[in-house]
This record gives structure tokens, C-alpha cells and sequence, in this order.
């Protein structure tokens, strides 16, 4: 998912839609010594331009710690004893939609292992909708409200440990309505440019909860899922996984069936429904032939065969990267809908006006970033970091979107060139706000600051040059693929991977990016033949590598910390001192009076 600026624009089948650009109001703090010549934030056209024309919303601008937390965030963001209990083994969703009257009603029911006896269930359904009932082996139970938006389940039977159950819930109500989806989540309900329906779900953060009944927490995933939507006369739904089967029913309406064989995090289950036209494709991957599927309005048809050849060239790029798709059982899909888009698993969802960049536009000022199609890119590379690889607590949302950004100069890279692809992520620095850690609040479902997207994705970048290394920091990243395949996972986990295969603790460079606000400045100062050197501003025992130089492209690795140390100078006479810019840094010159 991506955040920033709002504008209401002209999307997909001429529907209008609110999309947010990256907000360029937040600066680094200001450093009159850094080397502007090897460190340079750039001021390009787009800020500018996003100054003048719209207005900040949905922007943080304190840390988590300021926010205050309520009974009801512990309820959905810890894992409760309610729901410690039991292991979530499959859903079986079934939906009606009317569209009509914006209301939904259907049935959930939800398979488990008992892994300790308890009675009480916690299920999860945001207001205004409302559970109508729910039966255990047909008896009907007690449901108690046990917050605005949690339920405990009473159960009668006994649960043995290491049994198999299930439970249904019915429910209905009118779903909250997205106002500017997918930030502020929910239903879309818009008419394409013909005036047929065209609605959509979105959820991350949000969460699922918010239209049908679940385990309402990242850290349990269902092994598989059926997904059922039941829609009016002459539309189709497009939701996740392989159609299964597609049902008249006699009041004219239309069942679609689908079925997701792999596991799948709860916000990355979507509903999809319009008067779509399909086309596809088998692209030749890393693990054999893979379906690339592509839904879309008829009145994108055209448009789509042509911006969508990016699909197969994001697909060989990505899994160079990072590896095999996740997800060859359940294929990919590209899929209309009347927003920005989003990365819901293996139901990629398409807002992005059938143009490179982000609408148009280039996040980076670089020039390069419209050479690619932004929702194409982004949204795809979460099948494997968001989708596949999956936060256990959305405090660690970096996770999902460090990576996804990253993968962007990845991409650049793989198509035109390791500088190109530098310049891109480089590029993006402009949009960092340094003004609350990246790490949110654990428990209480609090993600962190928006720096999780560019500056998550210079963490990577600079941990690349400490790696100094390709084809070793390629197989760590494919290694990430492989070791957590469909797994979800802590930042520990991720930083702990990462540090053993690169040979050395990084420990303390996560702390730096992801837990603090500052940016490292390596100071240093000339004495009679030699350079010092230490890190400020940065955290206790921050001891990165960083590759300096006093003479144009001769760069040599030297190993800081806070303390002063030294080198001679061996590359001639002493020059301009600068840091690689690759490394996300300042630097500062001191001067001794020697």
C-alpha cells in the first residue's frame, strides 16, 4: 500500500477516485555541513508541485508513544487469550452483495486446531455490521460483545487439545464505505464511466473485520480458504486463488466460487465486482509455467494489453530478486478497480490510470521512475514481502513496505542498469520525514510512521553496501523467500536473517533506521598525515562500515564507531573528503586548529 497527498482524479472505466501522494511538507533535519555534493535531498518539480496543489491528510506527525491506546486496540491488536487458544486451519466465506442498498449479509465458517481447551471463541466484526448468530455442530451459542468491535463466542461442547472444529457465524449489515480507498478502507462503490457497478474491497490496517467475521490478527493464518460471492445479474466477482466454480441461482443472481490453496493474511482477501472482461496469459517462471490473468473493464481492454507486457517483465525481475513467486498454485491476477490499487494476495488490484510512474507521475525526480508502471511494481513485489512474508504485529509494517519500495530500484536495476536502479532509491530520500521511528507500537495494532516506505527501503540499500557484495546480497534476499516461505514473522526474525548471512551483526544499524529518528554523521577531521573519523547521532555502540574516498571514485571501507579512530591518508594529496551516497548518511568536517 502506498500514502501521501490526496487528489481526486478520473480512474479506471472513468469512475472518480481519491489517490494520495507522497507528502514532500517533511524534511531531513537540517545539516548546513553535510557534503551536498555526495549527499544531495532533492527538491525536484513533483514537491513543488504537490506544495501548490493539495493538502496533507493522513500523515503522522508524532510517534507512536504520543498516541493513546484503548481497551478495544488491545482487543485487536494483541493476541488474547480468546484467541491463543485455537489454530485457524480454513475459512469458508460466503457473501451476497447487494448492491442496491450497500449491504452485504453471508456466513463465515471458521476451522480450527485446539491447541488448549477454553469456551470462549473471540471472533472479530467492525460496527455497523453486526453477527446475527453462530452454531457449533447445529446447536446455536452465546455471543457476547465483548468490545466496539470483538466478540466471545461461548462454546457448550468440550474441546479437546489437538482436536478439529469449526464454527459459523452469520452476519449482514451495511459495510463501513471507503472514502478514499484503500487508505481509509472499506467498501468502494462507484459506476464505471457506462454506469455499471464497480465496486471494490480494501482493508489493510483497517482489517477484514470490517466487512465478514474472522481472527482478526496477522499472526494466524488460515492454510487455505473458499471465498463465495453472490452478486446481481450480469456482473462478476473477482476475489482470490482459482475459480472454482460459477453458480446461477434462480433469483438471477450469480455465485462465483473461488478457492485459495495457499495461505493468506486476512486483509489480503478482497472482493472485486464489475462488468469485467478477462484475458491472460502463461509466463514461463523460476518454478515452471505460471497464470498471469488479467480483469479488467471492457473499455480498458485495449489499454491493458499494452500497459500490462509489464506484468511478465515484473515477474522475471522479481524473481530474480527474490525468488520464485510465491503463489504458482493460486496464479496472479491483475484486476480493475476504482482506486489507486492494492496488494491483495494473488488478486493484485489496478488503479493506476494505465500509465508509468505513479499516476504519471516519478517518486523519485530521477527520471526513472517513469519507466515503470508504479501500482505494477509496487503492489506485485508484496506477493513476496507482505503476502508470502507476512508482519506478525503491524508494528513491523516496514516489513511489508521497506521491501516493496525497495523493490522498485531493484527493478530499475534489473532493466537499466546498478546505477539507474541508485538513483531511484537515492531518489527517494526527498520524501523521508525523520519524524517518528518506523517501529510502531506492539499489541494495540498501531503501525509505524510513513518513513517505513523510503527510508525502510535506503535501510536495505544501505545495508546492500555494507554487504558489498551482489550476487551475496541477491541470495539473501531470495534466502528470505525461502527460509519464511508463507510464514508471518517479527522484524527479530528478519533482522537476525539478514545479519547472519551478511557475515556481520547489523544489530545496530536496524536500531538506528528502523527505532530512531536521527541520521548517523560521520564526522572526521585532518591531522598531520592522517583522517579521523567517528559516528555521532546515532544510538549507543553504532559501529557501521561506510565507504569513504578523497579522490573521485577510489572508495575504501572504513569501520567507525563512536569513538575516534584514524587512517593515513593513501590516496594522494588530501582532497575533498566524501562518503559514498549510497549509504544513507551525513558527514561533517571538524576542524582541530592543528
Amino acid at each position: 500500500m502506498f500514502i501521501g497527498l490526496k487528489q481526486k482524479i478520473k480512474g479506471p472505466g472513468n469512475a472518480s477516485i481519491y489517490i494520495f501522494l507522497p507528502d514532500h511538507s517533511g524534511t531531513l533535519p537540517s545539516r548546513a555541513f553535510y557534503d551536498t555534493q555526495r549527499f544531495h535531498m532533492r527538491t525536484h518539480t513533483l514537491a513543488k508541485l504537490l506544495s501548490l496543489l493539495f493538502l496533507l491528510i493522513f500523515v503522522k506527525t508524532a510517534g507512536a508513544q504520543e498516541q493513546e491506546f484503548t481497551h478495544d486496540d488491545t482487543l485487536r491488536g494483541s493476541i488474547t487469550p480468546q484467541r491463543a487458544w485455537w489454530d485457524l486451519t480454513f475459512y469458508d466465506l460466503k457473501v451476497n452483495v447487494n448492491i442496491a442498498d450497500k449491504t452485504i449479509s453471508g456466513n463465515n465458517t471458521i476451522y480450527y486446531k485446539v491447541l488448549n481447551s477454553s469456551n470462549l471463541l473471540q471472533i472479530d466484526l467492525q460496527p455497523p455490521m453486526r453477527i446475527e448468530k453462530a452454531e457449533q455442530d447445529g446447536k446455536t451459542l452465546e455471543v457476547q460483545q465483548a468490545g466496539a468491535n470483538a466478540y466471545f463466542i461461548v462454546l457448550q461442547k468440550q474441546q479437546p487439545v489437538g482436536s478439529a472444529q469449526s464454527v459459523t457465524v452469520w452476519y449482514s449489515g451495511k459495510p463501513r464505505e471507503a472514502v478514499h480507498a484503500p487508505w481509509d478502507g472499506g467498501f468502494s462503490w462507484a459506476k464505471d464511466e457506462k454506469g455499471q457497478p464497480f465496486v471494490a474491497t480494501s482493508c489493510q490496517g483497517l482489517g477484514s473485520s470490517i466487512w465478514w467475521p474472522c481472527k482478526d490478527h496477522m499472526y494466524d493464518e488460515p492454510d487455505s480458504q473458499s471465498i463465495s460471492i453472490t452478486v446481481p445479474k450480469g456482473l462478476m466477482d473477482v476475489s482470490n486463488g482459482r475459480l472454482r466454480s460459477t453458480k446461477t441461482n434462480a433469483d438471477g443472481t450469480t455465485t462465483y466460487e473461488w478457492f485459495v490453496s495457499s495461505p493468506i493474511n486476512n486483509y489480503g482477501v478482497n472482493v472485486n465486482i464489475a462488468n469485467y472482461v478477462h484475458w491472460g496469459e502463461t509466463y514461463a517462471g523460476e518454478k515452471g509455467p505460471l497464470t498471469l490473468d488479467y480483469y479488467v473493464l471492457p473499455q480498458n481492454l485495449e489499454k491493458s494489453k499494452s500497459q500490462f507486457k509489464q506484468a511478465p517483465m515484473m515477474m522475471k525481475a522479481l524473481e530474480h530478486w527474490f525468488g520464485p513467486y510465491p503463489f504458482y498454485e493460486d496464479g496472479y491476477k491483475l484486476v480493475d478497480v476504482p482506486y489507486l490499487g492494492m496488494e491483495h494476495q494473488s488478486s493484485v488490484t489496478y488503479g493506476n490510470a494505465y500509465r508509468n510512474g505513479y499516476l504519471g507521475m516519478d517518486l523519485s525526480g530521477t527520471g526513472w521512475g517513469k519507466k515503470f508502471d508504479f501500482i505494477i511494481i509496487h503492489e506485485s513485489a508484496h506477493e513476496w514481502f507482505a503476502n508470502n512474508i507476512t508482519y506478525k504485529d503491524i508494528a513491523d509494517m516496514w516489513i511489508h513496505e521497506g521491501f516493496a519500495n525497495y523493490s522498485e530500484g531493484l527493478y530499475t536495476e534489473y532493466y537499466f542498469g546498478k546505477k539507474a536502479g541508485a538513483e531511484y532509491t537515492r531518489g527517494v530520500r526527498s520524501n523521508i520525514q525523520n519524524k517518528a521511528p518506523i517501529i510502531g507500537s506492539y499489541d494495540v495494532n498501531s503501525e509505524g510512521s510513513l518513513d517505513m516506505y523510503y527510508k525502510g527501503g535506503n535501510l536495505l540499500h544501505t545495508i546492500r553496501q555494507i554487504v558489498n557484495d551482489d550476487e551475496k546480497w541477491r541470495n539473501i534476499l531470495r534466502g528470505l523467500g525461502k527460509e519464511f516461505y508463507h510464514q508471518v514473522v517479527t522484524t527479530a526474525q528478519i533482522e537476525n536473517y539478514i545479519s547472519l548471512h551478511a557475515g556481520r551483526n547489523l544489530q545496530k544499524v536496524f536500531d538506528q533506521y528502523l527505532r530512531s529518528t536521527n541520521i548517523p554523521v560521520l564526522q572526521y577531521r585532518f591531522t598531520k598525515g592522517k583522517v579521523e573519523y567517528r559516528w555521532s547521532d546515532c544510538v549507543d555502540g553504532f559501529d557501521m562500515p561506510v565507504k569513504v574516498t578523497l579522490k573521485k571514485d577510489v572508495y575504501e571501507m572504513i569501520y567507525p564507531t563512536t569513538e575516534w579512530k584514524s587512517s593515513p591518508i593513501k590516496l594522494g594529496k588530501k582532497g575533498k573528503f566524501m562518503v559514498d551516497e549510497d549509504f544513507y548518511v551525513f558527514s561533517e568536517m571538524l576542524t582541530t586548529g592543528k
